[in-house]
């Protein structure tokens, strides 16, 4: 309901070691790690791989073009931004982004890909600890609606802190629970 939409691309290293790096194995899907994991793993993730960047869709951009396209957006630019060129890309979820330029090689979608491939879940930490991060900024600017606790995610303190307070800029005003607090802003 608020925040950027957030994702990362990564290359892997030519050989993978789990001998000499056995923290491999304690990759997975972000969603089923907590924090404290996503935290261990993620300057891990980041100085294992080839290259790593980060790409953002604003919340206007989710907006205005919706948040599945916009997370297209945000792997687009994640992919623009690699070092290193990866030979294949793998996505995560049913759908390859269209009309992108940054995907001019090949790609293949992968459904539930951050629970079955080790490339989409190293990017899924990544990206998820990028976010979790930035909400935790937003929060010192916007104390009012807990962004460090549920990370912009809809729970009741949220529904109740958009009830009170109204929307902020940045909340995602396209989405219902938002739209329907729109009175501030």
């Amino acid at each position: 309901m608020a925040g950027p939409v957030v994702a990362a691309a990564l290359v892997l290293p030519r050989v993978l070691d789990f001998n000499t790096s056995p923290w491999l194995g304690d990759i997975r899907d972000s969603k089923l790690l907590d924090a404290t994991a996503r935290e261990r793993l993620a300057p891990l993730i980041e100085s294992w791989a080839e290259s790593v960047q980060i790409g953002v869709a604003s919340v206007e951009e989710i907006d205005q073009i919706n948040i599945f396209h916009a997370s297209h957006l945000a792997m687009g630019r994640a992919l623009k931004g690699l070092k290193t060129q990866p030979g294949h890309v793998l996505v995560d979820g049913k759908f390859l982004p269209k009309n992108q330029t940054e995907f001019n090689f090949p790609a293949t979608a992968v459904i539930k890909g951050d629970q079955k491939c080790l490339s989409i879940a190293a990017a899924s930490i990544v990206a998820k600890v990028w976010r979790d991060r930035y909400m935790v900024e937003l929060d010192q600017q916007f104390p009012m609606y807990g962004f460090a606790k549920h990370k912009g995610y809809p729970t009741e303190f949220h529904a109740q802190a958009l009830k009170q307070h109204g929307a902020s800029q940045v909340h995602r005003r396209s989405f219902r629970t938002v739209k329907a607090n729109l009175w501030i802003g």
